[in-house]
């Protein structure tokens, strides 16, 4: 069987019975002012503590975590049984940061602080440049650094300083 993509954005989208009137009926039945404050509670909790989390990370990354010259290598002094548990677990945790990220960009929020913290926790090949071309951004550069000048930190030092607009 042989559906094309416009048939199935028609059935998705029409308002004879699609997807449109099945989340109209779906919301209309379960939709509760006590679920909507549930949902704004622990939103607004995920919220803060993910911005705490983010926050503190930053603070007490070393000033020079984005230079080449930085050393990459995690707990490579440890067990390799401890070594790559704790490996699973960071990337497990930097998956659930980006995750979390991109929703927190679709509302107000840091979303990209928190998909940098993610992507710092990862590992991927193309890592590096990817978390230089985040953080190389001047709105999120600026607010990183403002953030470790609140906490009496110096500010990150890169490679090649991103463009501040004038």
């Amino acid at each position: 069987m042989n559906i094309g993509c416009q048939s199935i954005l028609s059935l998705a989208f029409s308002f004879e019975g699609g997807l449109l009137e099945w989340l109209k009926e779906t919301v209309a039945a379960r939709l509760s002012w006590r679920g909507v404050m549930w949902g704004f509670l622990i939103f607004l909790f995920t919220f803060t503590l993910s911005l705490a989390i983010t926050a503190f990370v930053i603070v007490k990354l070393p000033a020079t975590y984005f230079q080449a010259a930085h050393e990459r290598q995690f707990w490579a002094e440890r067990h390799p049984v401890l070594r790559w548990t704790g490996i699973v677990l960071k990337n497990l945790l930097g998956v659930a940061l980006v995750l979390l990220g991109i929703v927190m960009t679709i509302g107000p929020g840091q979303g990209l602080l928190t998909i940098l913290l993610g992507v710092m926790l990862l590992d991927f090949p193309g890592k590096r440049n990817l978390e230089l071309r985040l953080v190389s951004r001047p709105r999120v550069f600026s607010a990183i650094n403002h953030l470790r000048a609140r906490f009496d930190k110096p500010p990150l030092v890169l490679d090649e300083p991103p463009l501040l607009p004038a």
